[in-house]
């Protein structure tokens, strides 16, 4: 079956072309310890050879900027850093990698005197100098403020894409146009959503596709597959990413997923769009990568999906997320969210905090929560 695609235009990342009717692109994550140089080398080669054409590592200090110029001595991939909240780290990486992507609402969080759009002109400048694309990575759970504050609280999609199209707006004026731009939520009606609107005000925009936090297999799969089929079955998208909660060791699961989405959609084997996580319990987790602080979060995962398997008829999402980036933020509109440190795990309800306690002692403590959302729920009948 010959699909439909959008008439976006051709962005360069290192040997990959993405757009212009390129084949769609799979992409991954380490989630190794970046500054971990030899695990990371050899993570990103293991990642290429499972068929990802573009492998992303995280940046959050100088110590990791700094190892990924020994990283690029060690793989031929084509490599993105995520640049977290520290933008100017983009002068000793760029060098280094084939992209850069940045998320509008980390924009803030250093030199908060300084316009965005200052630091906008500084990363097309030094992604421009070194022959790098740019990704505009819009995250739900961590939107620009000015944006979310300009709509109604309850929707969270608006402020995604008028975020997304406003930074386009502001490259384009710069006269850099070497960049792909994404909108991603745990919930895949409204990554269908936000991709659709961008899509259609924007159609020149190369998107890479995926839904954050997708979470443990094969539930993250299926979300996900939700998203991708609904938008690239409309030519919608030209990258993407499964983004799963596995140990290390299975992170090729990604790339797996992707490509038999990918095969299925070409060839028409397509499910039928579900109302996902309206009807029951919804558990999202976000994908192991280098930013989580305790690698026991991924067995909490694990353990949370079986300690509440007796709650799946009750429409209650549980978030748990393995870092302090995306943690605080990306719990605030589940019932009730972990996010995990090196030492302990925060747990709230909504954006309330109800304290932080031992790996060993959180089980106990969400099913309380849990039992109380429900018992709440049931007395509202």
């Amino acid at each position: 079956m010959e699909l439909p695609r959008n008439p976006t235009r051709a962005v360069r990342i290192g040997r990959l072309t993405i757009g212009a009717g390129h084949p769609i692109a799979v992409q991954s994550m380490c989630a190794t310890k970046t500054q971990d140089v030899e695990a990371t080398a050899a993570q990103a080669n293991d990642l290429a050879a499972a068929g990802a054409e573009v492998v992303r590592l995280a940046v959050d200090s100088q110590r990791d900027a700094d190892a990924v110029a020994r990283i690029r001595e060690r793989t031929r991939a084509n490599l993105c850093v995520d640049l977290q909240e520290h933008y100017r780290l983009a002068a000793a990486v760029a060098p280094h990698v084939d992209k850069v992507r940045y998320n509008p609402g980390h924009l803030y969080h250093h030199e908060r005197r300084k316009g965005w759009r200052q630091k906008v002109a500084f990363l097309a400048e030094t992604a421009a100098k070194h022959d790098c694309a740019l990704r505009v990575g819009v995250n739900c759970g961590s939107v620009d403020p000015a944006k979310k504050d300009a709509f109604d609280p309850r929707d969270s999609v608006s402020p995604m894409v008028a975020s997304a199209l406003e930074h386009c707006a502001c490259l384009d004026d710069l006269g850099f146009t070497r960049y792909c731009v994404s909108l991603k939520d745990s919930d895949p009606a409204k990554v269908i959503e936000a991709n659709r609107r961008f899509a259609a005000a924007r159609p020149d925009v190369p998107l890479h596709l995926g839904v954050t936090e997708a979470g443990l297999p094969p539930d993250g799969v299926i979300k996900t597959r939700i998203a991708f089929e609904q938008l690239i079955s409309r030519g919608i998208g030209d990258t993407i990413r499964v983004s799963l909660t596995v140990p290390n060791a299975h992170k090729g699961e990604e790339i797996a997923a992707g490509k038999e989405i990918l095969d299925d959609i070409a060839a028409g084997r397509v499910r039928s769009v579900v109302d996902y996580g309206l009807r029951s319990l919804n558990i999202i987790s976000c994908p192991s990568c280098s930013r989580v602080e305790n690698e026991a979060f991924v067995e909490l995962a694990e353990q949370v999906r079986e300690l509440t398997s007796y709650a799946q008829d009750h429409a209650l999402t549980i978030a748990v997320m393995g870092c302090r980036v995306n943690g605080p933020g990306e719990t605030d509109d589940a019932d009730l969210g972990l996010w995990c440190g090196p030492h302990f795990v925060n747990l709230k309800r909504g954006g309330e905090s109800l304290g932080a306690y031992p790996y060993s002692e959180i089980l106990p403590r969400l099913k309380e929560e849990l039992d109380a959302l429900i018992g709440a729920k049931a007395g509202r009948r």
